[in-house]
């Protein structure tokens, strides 16, 4: 991956220990309340560092929900798990000061919604007979119910910092655009997987591996589901016995299927998959799975072959990365930063690109409208605002949007102006989408590029960066 995924690389590693506890509390009858406690604690790590996590952990639930559902998991320990979900989620609330976002997601509703679901597996029993009619309804109760309170929660508490991902997830099945989901879908890390990377794993053999493994765990699942059915549901999971074992290889095929469609969907989120794609791979050791392989030497001698052939392109994978020799180097960045520090008043508010902005932040502590932080439902149009610099709007209206918001400086870049990850991803075509009766005129950023006046100041200007003054009264332009 070309893009570093920042937060997600800080967080990942707990989720690593958090599947690890959840692996254990799930091959065990009676888990201890220490492992419980870890399984939390690993939880909140994992959560802190990146405000996406819920949508990982979403994925989670919606995968030991299937396996409760299909009775590979006891039911009081599916409500232990949900209770140190919910458990966490309010702490990290709390330590995030109040994040909303939090409140009104998909994970939180359907933690609800999942424990009520579990809770009433009672009424369910006397209403349903054991099979898939039950299986169903149950799915049907837990959709439903999520959705009417992730919303109801969203009107409550006048939420909508998580309306951008709904907006992703629409544009990545129908025609929908609107220049927040192409701030995203035009960021290669935010489109489709690539062919590239299926050709990666076919290479290091860890695909055809993992097709094996999960065409076994399936092949299991439904010779035991179908015993299951046969024997008309006797030792019901929602008894509170897990009625055919093997709970954790259940999981993890759907964790996997899970973090497969979020990789397919979004290139960037192939963090979580290629390890877990390497986790399930270590199941060739499985005599669980591969007894029929032979005793324990054939086994073993099976697998190291196996692993031999997947060194030969994993040793080439490995010296290609060592091979990448590099320094960091923006001196037009540093540049700008020294002017700014330099010839600016300690209070000037600074507009821009967003990761531009951050690094003014960071290093010369001068106040600023914008960030990368586009979670934010009011920082989106405070960034679609600062935007409007790229978009073909007249000088005049961009002045009033910057004024609007107090900014003194704004820094224009104008790779911004002109880069184009593929037709239709420039900004300028972006604006389009928002403001179609100007299609046809120039960016004003290029207008910008080439003078500043009459709306604006030229202050500072290098090879990437110029830094315009934003007047407030005429006398300035003089």
């Amino acid at each position: 991956m070309w893009t570093p995924p920042l937060r997600e690389s800080f967080a990942y590693p707990f989720l690593v220990l958090q599947m690890l506890l959840l692996t254990y509390i799930l091959r065990k009858q009676n888990p201890s309340r220490t492992a419980v406690v870890a399984l939390g604690v690993s939880n909140l790590c994992f959560m802190l560092p990146w405000q996406f996590a819920q949508f990982v952990l979403l994925t989670q639930v919606a995968s030991l929900f299937a396996s409760y559902i299909l009775g590979y998991l006891a039911a009081t320990k599916m409500q232990t798990i949900l209770v140190t979900h919910m458990v966490t989620l309010a702490v990290c609330f709390i330590l995030m000061f109040g994040n909303s976002m939090l409140l009104t997601s998909f994970y939180a509703s359907s933690l609800v919604s999942i424990w009520a679901v579990v809770a009433s597996r009672d009424r369910f029993s006397h209403v349903f007979n054991p099979g898939v009619v039950r299986w169903v309804m149950q799915v049907l109760a837990w959709v439903v119910s999520t959705v009417l309170l992730k919303f109801l929660l969203s009107t409550v508490l006048c939420a909508s910092d998580d309306a951008h991902i709904s907006a992703l997830i629409k544009s990545k099945f129908m025609s929908y655009k609107d220049f927040h989901t192409l701030m995203y879908t035009c960021a290669a890390e935010f489109d489709f997987l690539e062919w590239e990377t299926p050709v990666r794993y076919l290479k290091t053999l860890l695909l055809p591996i993992n097709l094996l493994l999960l065409a076994l765990i399936v092949w299991r699942t439904v010779r035991d589901i179908v015993r299951f059915l046969r024997e008309g549901g006797k030792g019901d999971a929602d008894e509170g016995a897990d009625v055919m074992g093997k709970g954790e290889l259940v999981y993890h095929s759907l964790q996997l299927l899970a973090f497969a469609i979020l990789a397919i969907l979004i290139m960037r989120l192939k963090l979580f998959l290629t390890p877990h794609m390497c986790i399930m791979a270590s199941l060739v050791c499985s005599k669980q799975l591969f007894g029929w392989i032979g005793d324990k030497v054939k086994h073993q001698m099976a697998v190291f072959v196996l692993l031999a052939l997947m060194a030969v392109q994993g040793v080439a994978n490995l010296q290609a990365q060592w091979a990448i020799i590099g320094e960091f180097s923006n001196l037009p960045q540093e540049e700008l930063l020294d002017w700014i520090q330099e010839n600016t008043d300690p209070n000037a508010v600074f507009a821009g690109a967003m990761p531009t902005m951050a690094s003014v932040k960071l290093s010369t502590g001068r106040p600023i409208v914008n960030h990368p932080h586009y979670e934010d439902a009011g920082l989106r149009e405070r960034t679609k605002l600062v935007y409007s610099m790229y978009s073909r709007m007249s000088g005049e209206t961009v002045k009033r949007n910057l004024m609007k918001l107090g900014v003194n400086f704004f820094v224009l870049e104008d790779s911004w102006c002109t880069r184009r990850t593929r037709p239709g991803c420039s900004m300028p075509e972006i604006w389009d989408v928002e403001d179609p009766q100007n299609v046809a005129k120039i960016p004003l950023c290029t207008h910008m590029s080439r003078n500043s006046q009459p709306h604006f100041i030229t202050v500072f200007s290098n090879d990437v960066y110029k830094v315009l003054q934003v007047p407030r009264a005429a006398k300035d332009l003089r």
